[in-house]
């Protein structure tokens, strides 16, 4: 009986142990499977939260990369002899790099295009002798079309012709009814088109520099462009059987070009005062004969 009493009382013991057991192999499971539904759903919100893009491209400043829109325009823009960017807009840019903390580069546009390349981002800003207060070829004023930083520097557009030709060309009537080659998308395809009026033709050209040869090879009867690029072009090198016409044209003003809400403009704005009014931008100017072309009209740009 004894025996009997003391096997039951062992059975019931190890009932009570494996219980206990199961209970907690049950309990540290319900518990991995409950942290493992809290990592899941920490895991979603982190996926479904801040999904918008960060990217802020080219319009931001400090450690980003400022990416100049230029053509060929000497004295502007231009290739030294080891194949590097220099003249005044390449300077004054890489100055303004500085001042506002960021790297400069220069990509070559076809004129034409820049607005499509400023809008899509894939350069900052047209910084390149871009007359500000003309209309493009349609009509429209440029600075409708981007953010306008202040003006400093005076232009206007000329008329080259061959230097035997010179007698021929001395008046805006003389204009009427002849060819002339112009940089597509520039001012001087504006003022071109105005001048030669209908009984005339406009012959496009990627960038100002190729309307020279139109001119010397009698292509077209002459070239309308940039004067700051004319005098430096006619009359010497490979055109020095060039001319500027005696036919004088309205006066023009550069600046630079942002995207429309671009914080840029304020901040090359601020840096542009600044390297004016100590003296380093008058300096530039002169160590590429611009000093009676350089201003700085604050009231001017958006």
């Amino acid at each position: 009986m004894k025996k009997t009493i003391a096997l039951i009382m062992s059975i019931a013991l190890m009932l009570t142990i494996m219980g206990a057991v199961t209970s907690c192999d049950n309990s540290s499971t319900n518990s991995n499977s409950n942290n493992s539904t809290n990592n899941n759903d920490s895991a979603d919100t982190s996926s479904g939260g801040n999904t918008e893009d960060t990217d802020t491209g080219n319009d931001s400043a400090s450690g980003e990369t400022l990416i100049c829109g230029v053509t060929e325009y000497e004295p502007m823009n231009y290739r030294d002899s080891n194949g590097n960017w220099t003249g005044f807009d390449t300077e004054f840019a890489m100055l303004v790099g500085a001042k506002i903390g960021m790297e400069v580069e220069f990509q070559m546009i076809e004129w034409g295009n820049k607005f499509a390349e400023l809008n899509s981002g894939a350069i900052s800003c047209i910084w390149n002798g871009f007359t500000a207060n003309a209309d493009e070829s349609d009509g429209t004023p440029r600075i409708s079309l981007c953010s306008m930083s202040y003006s400093y520097m005076l232009n206007q557009q000329c008329v080259v012709v061959r230097a035997d030709r010179a007698g021929d060309f001395t008046s805006i009537d003389d204009l009427v009814g002849k060819s002339a080659a112009v940089e597509s998308g520039s001012a001087g395809e504006t003022t071109a088109q105005e001048l030669v009026g209908s009984s005339g033709s406009t012959v496009g050209a990627a960038a100002q520099i190729n309307t020279f040869m139109e001119v010397k090879s009698g292509a077209v009867d002459c070239a309308i462009v940039d004067v700051l690029l004319a005098r430096r072009i006619a009359g010497s090198g490979d055109y020095a059987d060039l001319v500027i016409a005696d036919i004088e044209l309205d006066a023009e003003v550069y600046a630079i070009g942002f995207k429309t809400g671009s914080p840029l403009t304020a901040l090359v704005n601020q840096a542009i005062r600044e390297l004016y009014d100590d003296g380093t931008l008058p300096m530039l100017a002169e160590k590429y004969g611009l000093e009676n072309n350089l201003i700085l009209d604050t009231s001017f740009g958006s």
